[in-house]
């Protein structure tokens, strides 16, 4: 649906976009994440067509953004992270707008904002001046104005911010749904949010597409895919000395009481120990209250894949 073809975008001697390259299936959810400066909401807006890329090719659903802007800004539902809304336009004259904009069938007009507004939950102040709602609800505003038209492609950079955690889980679950229809880019702080919704996630940090997979390939990538977190009763010391005795064991990292009267270790192999590991303890007699892999958080991850390259930052793209 969407393919993006070494991208890169120059503002004089800043190189805001360096050959960044993914694609993003029809009807996927996926998430793009970066720090703050990383370039994402850059190639959000080279996706939507407003801005220029300086190199590359952009196309969606076999369209190219440049030779046929016209027709890919029709396809496009895109909210920024600062809703470029009027304020002195009611909510209902400011949906209204925008549906003339979009080209919405003045039969269908009406019927088409009442069921947008009702899904983002504004209808209730549809009459009250843009400039008088609070910033939750002119976050709303622009999503109901991304949504106008029907467009096949959402593109929404930070759609829940200043919503209260009840508006979030609501627009999570909005997206959620729009997901089953659309094609959708979304960009977000909120990490857990992103592990929830999206398929998939690209991360760019200075420019660059760092990584590129779903979360769960990424975890099992970045966390070793061998290693384990154990719980024991008691002390770690007589855990220490039982793992000792177990090949294939790289370290063991004390990660603490997380369960009253016992202890977590991380267990960091060159191979599957898990059997290794239950028989060890079953010889010793000290029970495995628990044993599982390690899996990084996304938070985790995003912060794996984007420190500081002096400080041995890992490059895992994997672009499909």
């Amino acid at each position: 649906m969407i393919e993006v073809i070494d991208v890169s975008k120059r503002y004089g001697k800043h190189l805001a976009v360096d050959r960044v390259s993914f694609t993003v299936d029809k009807g996927e959810v996926l998430g793009l994440l970066g720090p703050n400066g990383a370039g994402k909401s850059t190639v959000m807006n080279i996706i939507a067509g407003y801005i220029p890329m300086t190199e590359g090719k952009v196309t969606v659903d076999g369209l190219d953004v440049v030779e046929q802007g016209h027709e890919v800004r029709r396809r496009i539902g895109y909210l920024p992270e600062v809703p470029p809304l009027y304020p002195d336009m009611t909510v209902d004259e400011y949906c209204t707008f925008v549906s003339r904009i979009k080209h919405v069938p003045a039969k269908k007009r009406k019927g088409h904002i009442n069921e947008i507004m009702e899904r983002v939950q504004i209808a209730d102040v549809r009459r009250r001046l843009v400039r008088n709602l609070s910033k939750g609800y002119r976050q709303r505003v622009g999503l109901a104005a991304a949504m106008i038209g029907n467009p096949e492609v959402l593109i929404l950079d930070e759609p829940t911010v200043g919503l209260d955690p009840k508006q979030i889980i609501e627009i999570r679950n909005l997206i959620t749904e729009l997901g089953k229809t659309h094609t959708v880019i979304l960009s977000s702080h909120i990490l857990p949010e992103v592990n929830a919704i999206c398929e998939r996630i690209v991360i760019i940090n200075h420019g660059r597409i760092v990584a590129s997979d779903t979360p769960e390939n990424l975890s099992a990538r970045l966390g070793g895919g061998k290693d384990l977190v154990i719980r024991v009763p008691g002390q770690a010391q007589a855990a220490l000395g039982i793992l000792e005795g177990v090949g294939g064991i790289n370290e063991v990292d004390v990660m603490g009481e997380r369960e009253e009267g016992t202890i977590d270790l991380l267990v960091r192999s060159e191979r599957d120990t898990r059997s290794d590991i239950f028989f060890a303890f079953s010889k010793a007699e000290l029970p495995l209250l628990a044993m599982k892999p390690f899996d990084l958080t996304l938070e985790e991850i995003f912060l794996q894949v984007t420190q500081d390259p002096q400080e041995g930052s890992n490059n895992v793209s994997s672009v499909s």
